[in-house]
C-alpha cells in the first residue's frame, strides 16, 4: 500500500491511496485540470480512480469533486450530512455511495473505516485504509482528538496529522477575531502542539510514516510542525513529512 497527496492547506486538498489495483482519491478541492495534473505528477491516469471519498462539504475539499467525478464516471462516496449540504438530496448525474460514519466498507483492494469528528460541518469524517496487513490514518480538519479517534488511530503503519496552525502565529496573525476563534475552537484545526499531543495517546510503535497535512500558510510554518511532531516522536525533524499546498507530497510506501 501507499499513498500520496496532491495537495494540503486551505487551497484545496486530495490524496490518493493505492493497494493493489485499487486507487483512491481522499478528497477533491482542486479544479478537474489541477486534479489530473497532479495526478499525473505521480504517475496516476484520472480513469484509474476507483471512487472519490469525501470527508465533509468546505470547499477546499470538495470543490472540484463533482465534476471530476462526471468526467471520469468515478463514484463518490460521503456520508448523508455531507450529500445533503453538497447535493441537497439531488446527485445529478453523479453516482452517489452513502456510507455509515461509523461502519466499516470495502472498495476493491482497500477496507476502509470511517470514524467521526468534531468539525464545523454537517457530517465530517476521517478514515484509515487498509489492505488487510497495514494501515493508514487520515486524521485533518477536526477542532479536537476524541477517545473515539484515539482508538481508530491506534497502531496505525502510517498517519498523515493535521497540523493546520501554530498557536502564537494565529493569535498575532492579522485574522478576525470571529476567524481566529472558529480556527481554534472545538469545531476548528488543530494546532501543532495538539497534533503532537495525539502522538501520545496512540501506539506510535508501528509508525513507518507521519505526515503533517493542512497547514495554513500564514499562521504556521513547515518547520514549526515538524518540530512539534518530532519532538513527541523523539526523532529527527528530517524524518517528519510534511504535505504542502502547492507540492502535495510524493508517493510513500507503507512496506
Amino acid at each position: 500500500m501507499r499513498f500520496a497527496s496532491l495537495g494540503s492547506g486551505s487551497q484545496g486538498n486530495a490524496l490518493v491511496v493505492e493497494a493493489g489495483r485499487t486507487k483512491l482519491l481522499l478528497d477533491c478541492g482542486f479544479s478537474t485540470r489541477t486534479t489530473v495534473n497532479r495526478l499525473a505528477r505521480l504517475g496516476v491516469l484520472p480513469e484509474e480512480i476507483g471512487a472519490l471519498l469525501l470527508t465533509h462539504e468546505h470547499g477546499d475539499h470538495v470543490s472540484g469533486a463533482f465534476r471530476f467525478a462526471r468526467r471520469y464516471r468515478v463514484p463518490v462516496v460521503l456520508t448523508h450530512g455531507t450529500f445533503m449540504a453538497v447535493c441537497q438530496g439531488d446527485p445529478g448525474e453523479t453516482t452517489i455511495r452513502l456510507i455509515d460514519s461509523h461502519s466499516v466498507f470495502a472498495i476493491d483492494d482497500l477496507e476502509v473505516r470511517p470514524f467521526p469528528v468534531p468539525h464545523d460541518a454537517r457530517e465530517p469524517v476521517q478514515f484509515t485504509f487498509s489492505e488487510g496487513s497495514r494501515v493508514l490514518g487520515v486524521l485533518t480538519d477536526t477542532g479536537g482528538v476524541t477517545q473515539h479517534i484515539v482508538d481508530c488511530l491506534h497502531a496505525c503503519d502510517a498517519l498523515v496529522l493535521e497540523c493546520n496552525h501554530d498557536q502564537g502565529l494565529l493569535k498575532s496573525s492579522s485574522y478576525p477575531p470571529v476567524l481566529k476563534r472558529r480556527i481554534a475552537g472545538p469545531f476548528g484545526h488543530l494546532e501543532n502542539a495538539e497534533a503532537a499531543a495525539l502522538l501520545g495517546r496512540i501506539d506510535t510503535q508501528r509508525l513507518q510514516h507521519l505526515v503533517a497535512a493542512h497547514l495554513s500558510e500564514k499562521n504556521n510554518h513547515p518547520s514549526l510542525a515538524a518540530q512539534a511532531l518530532a519532538s513527541a516522536m523523539n526523532c529527527s525533524e528530517e524524518w517528519i513529512g510534511v504535505a504542502s499546498q502547492k507540492e502535495g507530497l510524493g508517493w510513500r510506501q507503507i512496506d
